[in-house]
């Protein structure tokens, strides 16, 4: 493939909030570092890309329209350069890239090619397929809960599942909160509840991933003497909470901040050795062209655990 060729690329754009099209867009040269991919599938998520497409996003630097989403994609090397350390024909993850000449990619990964330093590019193997999307939420599970496994997760997606595996992983299976039925299904070795029949007030941890800012005195309230609630989702509104409840448990709070390349490599290790099941997690399937509807379906259907976009058409 000529090199001009390997400059362009398709990619989902955020036009604006609520404002999504599949568009062709112009790729940054590549440097000695750098490696070019073209990608295979690409996830969409339910957290950070929704408040992208709501426009609730709090700001940081970078952020604004008109931009390409997505960072959990997987994608096999068309070029590498000669510094990249990287190979042509690899097959890598790619969590987001900032490829783009004409938009913003201040996440990037929803595009037929993208562009990204070879140490990011992390090798995976062809058989994980699509299930490779999955690496930078195992990777965020890893992150929050693998240093001290929670006694319940709030929320029972792909994250708290994922959660809820390596507690089961580490010997210390969860009790997990799920307040729709359609979500209870899939639990293996750990015990899906709804919040309201569950009157334990002694847990000892308590991990967050649903991103609703008005659960924390709830959370407390849950809490042993000494124990912790770790927020490990998303929040476009301000946390609060009531101080007495807090005080009298002694509670501390935790903010489970961006995984790290070692929690990466970590859930990697775990996944290809078998000890880490990535079965059951996605369940939509759409070709790119169809990414509006992909999306729609992705934020409103309950039955919809992770959607992933396939760009091998593209």
């Amino acid at each position: 493939m000529e090199s001009s060729e390997l400059r362009e690329a398709r990619a989902v754009v955020f036009q604006a909030p609520q404002q999504l099209a599949v568009e062709r867009v112009s790729l940054i040269e590549p440097g000695p570092e750098d490696v070019v991919v073209d990608i295979h599938y690409s996830g969409i998520s339910t957290g950070t890309e929704r408040l992208l497409w709501t426009g609730t996003m709090p700001y940081f630097p970078g952020l604004g329209y008109p931009m390409v989403p997505g960072y959990e994609s997987v994608g096999r090397i068309a070029q590498a350069g000669p510094s990249s350390g990287r190979n042509e024909g690899e097959m890598v993850f790619v969590p987001g890239s900032r490829s783009f000449e004409d938009v913003r990619g201040v996440f990037g990964g929803a595009a037929s090619r993208v562009v990204i330093s070879g140490s990011k590019a992390l090798p995976v193997p062809d058989h994980l397929g699509e299930r490779a999307v999955l690496l930078a939420l195992a990777a965020t599970a890893w992150h929050a809960v693998a240093p001290a496994p929670p006694d319940l997760i709030v929320g029972h997606g792909v994250l708290g599942r994922l959660m809820a595996r390596i507690g089961v992983l580490h010997g210390n299976p969860p009790t997990v909160w799920e307040t729709n039925e359609k979500r209870f299904e899939g639990a293996v070795g750990y015990q899906v509840v709804d919040p309201d029949s569950d009157e334990r007030q002694d847990y000892k941890r308590i991990c967050d991933v649903s991103g609703d800012s008005s659960l924390l005195d709830k959370l407390i309230s849950r809490l042993g003497k000494q124990g912790e609630v770790v927020l490990a989702g998303f929040y476009s509104q301000r946390l609060s909470f009531e101080f007495a409840q807090a005080f009298m448990r002694e509670i501390s709070i935790r903010i489970a901040a961006e995984w790290q390349p070692e929690d990466l490599e970590a859930v990697m290790t775990k996944i290809c050795s078998g000890e880490l099941d990535l079965e059951g997690l996605i369940t939509h399937r759409h070709g790119f062209e169809a990414a509006e509807t992909a999306y729609r379906i992705a934020f409103n259907d309950p039955d919809c655990l992770k959607m992933v976009l396939d760009w091998r058409e593209g």
